[in-house]
């Protein structure tokens, strides 16, 4: 008999203009490989870029906020798990599914942690120094948290995330996955990249939707790209990315090399192009789906500490990290010029890839995990008594708002 999976989504996957999107593509597969018949439901609308889930053989449902209708819905169905596609999410659905599918197996997909980012960004507009107390004291960090509690495993993409949700609240590691981005490693290998003497220029990859891509396009355009030009004058970068804003795309400025050209179809091919990567982000979460397809491609970048955060380890960079401008610029302009320097980054990021996002070894420890869970999650959720805590006073709470605005209306 096959195990069924119900994957509620914040939006319809877009794998070519988010890395939330491709991480969702990557869980998906995961579960198809598992032998799992899947169901992805969402309230939100398809846009152009969204994945055709039916021609993976997922069966697509349009679901409705603040309705019992899911709760029909999600008792025919009985799903041996359920996937929340972030917090907010479980907030909205966690408890009709512990009502209507007790059973099922309650799995949050955090993306990043949400309130990590949101704190970041605020002490980046009041320019002050992030400190941690800024997360841990934030609003969004209560809720976030409360909903890793009220559910049996939450997917972790970050080594730092893990560490802080473990060391600075003691949220305990049976709650926590860590499961990074998964890359079939077999199929990259270094004879396949486009040499160092064919490429050229610079590259920007990011979404115009999240914050963090917005404001290091204005950081490329005011503070590195005129001091690379400075070295480098006829050298160009190109910007990319779905949902540009008008305050990006007036940027375009291709008289000083600075090229915004919106989305691109195919972000290998526009890595292959280049010779760097930049991703000066000052705030932000997760870990960076560009940063990782640079390295796929063979493509060295230079990043920050928030960029390069939770990806590495003790390993070197695939190409340099640093906070600095002055030695963001030069670190870009040797690995653009040097191919020694360019190599050797290469074979950092190899490296990396090997050692952390292997998809076979990933998919097996996921694997192993759910099995685990599911043959023991009744002494699994006894002995999580926050969850059961937080899980009874939200179903009072959540369960009579959501049943006060469906009254509401339907009036």
């Amino acid at each position: 008999m096959s195990k069924k999976l119900l994957v509620i989504g914040y939006v319809w996957p877009e794998p070519s203009t988010t890395g939330a999107g491709c991480r969702m593509q990557q869980l998906l597969e995961a579960f198809l490989c598992f032998d799992y018949e899947i169901t992805f439901a969402s309230t939100a609308s398809k846009t152009e870029y969204s994945l055709d889930l039916q021609k993976m053989g997922i069966k697509e449902v349009a679901i409705r906020l603040n309705h019992s209708s899911f709760d029909g819905f999600i008792q025919e169905l009985a799903p041996d798990v359920v996937l929340f596609d972030r917090f907010m999410i479980e907030e909205q659905f966690g408890w009709r599914v512990a009502e209507f599918a007790p059973e099922a197996l309650r799995i949050l997909n955090t993306e990043d942690l949400h309130a990590l980012r949101k704190s970041r960004e605020e002490a980046h507009k009041k320019n002050h120094s992030f400190r941690i107390e800024d997360w841990k004291n934030h609003p969004m960090t209560l809720r976030e948290v409360a909903s890793i509690y009220r559910c049996d495993l939450s997917l972790m993409i970050s080594t730092y995330e893990m560490e802080i949700l473990q060391q600075e609240l003691h949220v305990p590691a049976e709650l926590l996955c860590h499961l990074p981005f998964m890359v079939d490693v077999s199929e990259i290998f270094k004879e396949k990249f486009t040499p160092f003497e064919i490429r050229s220029g610079f590259v920007s990859i990011g979404n115009g939707k999240h914050a963090p891509n917005v404001d290091a396009v204005r950081v490329l355009k005011q503070e590195i790209w005129p001091r690379i030009r400075k070295q480098l004058p006829e050298a160009k970068i190109h910007i990319y990315g779905a949902y540009l804003p008008q305050q990006v795309n007036e940027v375009h400025s291709p008289n000083t090399g600075f090229h915004v050209n919106g989305w691109a179809k195919n972000v290998d091919n526009v890595l292959q192009n280049a010779r760097v990567l930049l991703a000066p982000l000052q705030f932000g979460a997760g870990i960076k789906g560009k940063l990782l397809d640079a390295m796929k491609t063979g493509t060295p970048s230079v990043t920050t500490t928030i960029g390069a955060e939770g990806m590495h380890g003790n390993l070197a960079w695939n190409g340099s990290i640093t906070d600095n401008w002055d030695e963001f610029v030069q670190a870009a302009v040797e690995l653009h010029q040097n191919q020694t320097t360019w190599h050797n980054a290469q074979q950092n990021g190899i490296k990396l890839l090997q050692t952390f996002y292997k998809k076979e070894v990933l998919q097996n420890q996921l694997k192993d995990r759910l099995h685990q869970l599911r043959i023991a999650l009744e002494t699994h959720r006894q002995s999580n008594f926050i969850g059961k805590l937080l899980q009874q006073q939200t179903m009072s709470s959540t369960k009579y708002m959501a049943k006060w605005i469906e009254e509401k209306n339907r009036k």
